[in-house]
């Protein structure tokens, strides 16, 4: 399908490079990279830039208790206590 769009000229040029290196036409790269990017999620799944994971049903919720208990079971973990850390 023929359209006319605007595009920045380092988008431009990218796309010719990748059409260059894989031997399609710069439609069919652009193509292929809005499709990636449409496939994604809409980003409403990160909170401050870390990417959030769905909760399965009956899950346990996982907690900074949680997280320390699981780290201070660990073999060869430093115990720390009032900011002084001392290795096993």
């Amino acid at each position: 399908m023929r359209t006319t769009v605007d595009l920045e000229e380092d988008v431009l040029l990218a796309a010719k490079e990748l059409a260059r290196q894989r031997g399609v036409s710069i439609g069919k790269v652009i193509s292929d990279l809005a499709r990636q990017a449409l496939a994604r999620p809409d980003g409403s799944n990160m909170r401050n830039g870390i990417p959030l994971f769905p909760v399965q049903p009956g899950a346990q919720l996982i907690t900074l208790e949680l997280v320390n208990l699981l780290r201070d079971e660990l073999p060869g973990q430093p115990t720390c206590s009032m900011g002084t850390c001392y290795l096993p």
